[in-house]
Parts: C-alpha cells; structure tokens; sequence
C-alpha cells in the first residue's frame, strides 16, 4: 500500500522520462504564478511557465529547471509534460551565460527578434545558471 502522504510525480520531456516518483511536495511555476501541489489537491490543468522544479520528500529537496508546458494536477498525480527539464547536473553553465549574454545583447539592440523572445531566452538562462548553481 503506498503511503498515504505521497502524490506520484510524472515529468515528461521530448526526448526522456524525466522523472517518475512520489513526492510529499511538488512546486513549480504556472503562467498565473508559483504553484505548491500536496496529495489531495484540487483537480487543475496549469500551463507551465520557465521555472524550477522542486520535488520533496522525507525531508530531501530536489531541484531541476522545467521549461514550459503544460500539468495536469489530479488528486493522487500529477503529470507534467514540459519542452524541457534538467538537473543541475545537466546544465552546461557556459552555454547558459553565453545564452544570457546574447539575451541581454538583443533587449538592448533593435535587433530582428522579438523582445518578448530575448526576453524569454534570457529567463530561461538565468533559472539554468541559477539551478546549476544551486542558489
């Protein structure tokens, strides 16, 4: 019989199954903001927004980027399938600051690209930078 404090954790990206497990905590970012889901929670589907992943249980903390998609939250799971995760492990730190340096370049310019798109681009190298350095 599983343990009743738990909900079971299913993230997805494109290429892996990135994690499957149960946790007593899952928080993560929602386009309507930051979300912290416990077994029993009301039934929601969320869109994902970049951010960091936090999975607890018994006390231990993991954390991982999760990089837009969508959840569905059901009372014993939830599943999230998302355009990328990784764990700081994973992270190449050069190419995140490369990427964020690059981000701030076009915010500044008139570059071609849209400046909600530098935008996004320099978000998601700083939660990279900030995962791989477990701030």
């Amino acid at each position: 019989m599983a343990d009743e404090r738990y909900i079971r954790l299913k993230v997805f990206s494109p290429t892996r199954v990135f994690f499957e497990g149960d946790a007593e905590l899952v928080e993560f970012t929602t386009t309507e903001g930051d979300i912290g889901v416990y077994k029993n929670h009301v039934p929601l589907t969320v869109v994902v927004a970049p951010g960091v992943l936090r999975i607890t249980k018994d006390g231990e903390t993991q954390v991982a980027t999760l990089l837009e998609g969508f959840a569905t939250i059901l009372q014993d799971e939830i599943v999230i399938l998302s355009e990328a995760c990784e764990w700081p492990g994973e992270i190449d730190v050069l190419r995140a600051e490369e990427e964020k340096i690059r981000a701030e370049r076009r915010l500044k310019s008139e570059s071609s690209m849209s400046y909600d798109r530098a935008e996004l681009s320099l978000r998601k190298a700083l939660i990279r930078l900030r995962v791989a350095n477990k701030e």
